[in-house]
């Protein structure tokens, strides 16, 4: 960072100048990472060109109509492109699907059946799909309530159980499910090489089981995604990785085209699916969204990869370390307090582009089971590849970071949390 810069944020912003040095040296200290992210960013990069020219699109797919979308070109052209992006044979990608949960239950329940079981292979899921299955809640409109069974597998060492995997799975298991992020779990992120050996796994003990992963956080972490080594069906968000910061909603589904026909009779109606439902003029955003994302989740990861490495040489414990192969853009640190925690988070708050004046509370949230403190100053709200920070207000006081439109607005907010901490006498220099 020049000496210009030190002063402007010195000046502008109040930054600390050994706040502004331990991140310079932290960014030094991960060169190499942010080397081998690029690389994967440029292969990423051309297949997402190449699917956009395989399926020539054009200003004719920006158009949108009314009514019940049968001659949504825009849309079908999106649907297209991920199918090819995801090396798979159908897509369902709408603004119609609120939100990663959404795109799960979904799937879940558009391929699941009463008397059917479902075997989460990571563990517990992610807080929101408890209630979708009925392990937390009133049960209301759950898989359970249907007469769909659920077991889980805990992870061994952080890694998935493979020899627990297939104990588990039985005559009446229909459908095996893998989180890939980390959610509010302190592990890594599952990787690629990690989901190959779950699927192969699971398919020697039954061939015709449903492999389903949740992708969230995870697209454009790898030049391969789930779906090139053996998943049948996979889930995630707009406003996450590939909505690119552009998608203004949605959610994605992509897969074999016999189980994306039965998820979207569930979006939608039986005999219907997916042949109706309009973009509302969003085709534009989303096809942008999904051309920018690779080049957006770049600076995400590389910004994780800061927050990792400063927080690390304060003494914090991280998840996952610096040198540690990444498979989601979200980065763990242990703080340890709930001072801590919310210092963070409106520190990340006060390095927002929209609504910085605002200062985040630990409320309760619809779908979680503690208080949830959020920071998200963000264009799209909620929008988890822009700029944010999370944490659920229980020990051992875990915060979670993730995203920024650009490299140098998360490395902003590192900077930004750091010398909240510092003000607030909770971390020394």
């Amino acid at each position: 960072m020049k000496a210009d810069t030190f002063a402007f944020l010195k000046q502008e912003f109040g930054i600390d100048e050994k706040v502004l040095k331990i991140v310079e040296e932290a960014e030094n200290d991960i060169e190499q990472g942010f080397k081998e992210t690029d690389d994967i960013t440029v292969h990423n990069q051309y297949k997402v060109l190449k699917a956009f020219q395989k399926n020539r699109i054009s200003d004719m797919h920006f158009g949108w109509n009314t009514g019940y979308g049968y001659d949504d070109a825009g849309r079908d052209a999106i649907e297209r492109v991920y199918a090819d992006i995801f090396g798979c044979e159908a897509a369902l990608v709408r603004t119609q699907i609120v939100n990663g949960t959404h795109a799960l239950s979904l799937t879940l329940s558009g391929i699941l059946r009463p008397g059917d079981e479902a075997i989460y292979i990571s563990g517990k899921p992610y807080d929101t799909l408890e209630e979708v299955i009925g392990i937390r809640g009133e049960g209301m409109g759950s898989l359970m309530e249907f007469g769909i069974t659920y077991n889980q597998v805990e992870l061994k060492d952080n890694k998935p159980d493979i020899e627990g995997i297939k104990s588990a799975i039985t005559d009446k298991t229909r459908m095996v499910c893998l989180q890939r992020a980390t959610g509010y779990a302190w592990r890594n992120a599952l990787t690629i090489d990690d989901i190959r050996e779950c699927v192969k796994a699971a398919k020697s003990v039954k061939n015709d089981v449903i492999f389903m992963v949740d992708n969230c956080y995870g697209e454009f972490l790898d030049i391969l995604e789930p779906t090139d080594v053996g998943v049948d069906v996979m889930a995630g968000s707009l406003i996450k990785n590939p909505g690119g910061g552009l998608a203004l909603s949605g959610g994605y589904v992509v897969g074999k085209r016999e189980l994306i026909d039965k998820i979207s009779y569930r979006l939608t109606c039986p005999g219907i699916g997916g042949e109706c439902g309009l973009t509302f003029g969003q085709s534009r955003a989303m096809l942008q969204g999904i051309f920018m994302a690779p080049k957006i989740v770049n600076g995400a990861i590389k910004g994780a990869m800061l927050c990792g490495r400063v927080y690390e040489k304060l003494g914090f414990d991280v998840c996952p370390r610096p040198e540690d192969k990444r498979s989601d853009i979200i980065q763990s640190v242990k703080l340890g307090s709930k001072d801590a925690v919310v210092a963070f988070c409106q520190g990340i708050q006060k390095a927002a582009p929209i609504d910085a004046h605002v200062t985040p509370e630990p409320w309760d949230m619809p779908g979680y089971e503690d208080e949830v403190i959020m920071a998200a100053g963000a264009f799209v709200q909620g929008s988890s590849i822009e700029l944010s920070a999370d944490a659920p207000i229980r020990e051992p006081y875990i915060v979670y970071f993730q995203g920024g439109l650009t490299y140098e607005h998360s490395k902003f907010g590192v900077i930004k949390s750091l010398q909240e901490l510092k003000d607030r006498g909770l971390i020394s220099l």
